[in-house]
């Protein structure tokens, strides 16, 4: 589980591509501290799990299934990736539950000033969009941020200075794809409605409630 707290801006050294799949060697600095093989790191909101280090560089594998849901496919040699550690469980909950599980992308369609802030505005589909509402959390290349404004087909967060200078949404232009994922709670609730047929006093009572 994450946080959607970026811990550092890595930079992919490598990519060996297969058939249908891709191994990606990042370089990065901080989150060696502790880093072990087999650990899980989101790069750009995507779970990956390390299967080699050498010094400041790490291996990862990115399956046809992670490819196709994100935006994994397009890096590059030298493309930056947000990068964030799983969440120690003696640690601080800084942003909202990240699994590291995309649901799909989106397009910048506007980006716009407000004083101090940005305002990036997303166009997303009705998959997405029907688990967006207005002061939730969604989690834009793997950055826990709050929603702020929401129309049919698209969203808006407003972003503070330091998260443009610690991520790489401040490299962000209009029309660029980002990777998306819902607030996991709506989904949990929808799947718990759905099976239950609705909440009622004999399944709350059932229940312990």
């Amino acid at each position: 589980m994450f946080t959607g707290i970026i811990e550092e801006i890595g930079t992919v050294k490598q990519i060996k591509k297969g058939v249908k799949s891709a191994e990606l060697l990042i370089e990065a600095k901080k989150i060696f501290s502790d880093l072990k093989l087999g650990d899980s790191v989101a790069t750009n909101g995507v779970c990956l799990t390390v299967t080699k280090i050498n010094g400041n560089l790490f291996s990862a594998d990115v399956m046809n299934e992670t490819i196709k849901r994100s935006r994994l496919g397009d890096l590059r040699q030298g493309s930056s990736v947000n990068l964030e550690r799983a969440m120690p469980s003696n640690g601080r909950f800084g942003g909202h539950i990240v699994s590291g599980h995309i649901d799909g992308v989106g397009k910048i369609i506007s980006i716009s000033k407000d004083d101090i802030a940005f305002w990036y505005k997303i166009s997303a589909s009705s998959e997405i969009m029907r688990y967006i509402i207005e002061k939730g959390s969604i989690t834009i290349d793997g950055i826990s941020l709050t929603v702020a404004k929401t129309e049919r087909d698209n969203f808006s967060v407003s972003i503070i200075p330091h998260t443009l200078s610690q991520t790489i949404l401040k490299d962000k232009k209009i029309g660029s794809i980002v990777n998306l994922e819902n607030d996991i709670v709506g989904k949990y609730i929808e799947k718990f409605m759905t099976v239950q047929k609705g909440i009622t006093k004999d399944f709350l009572t059932q229940n312990g409630f």
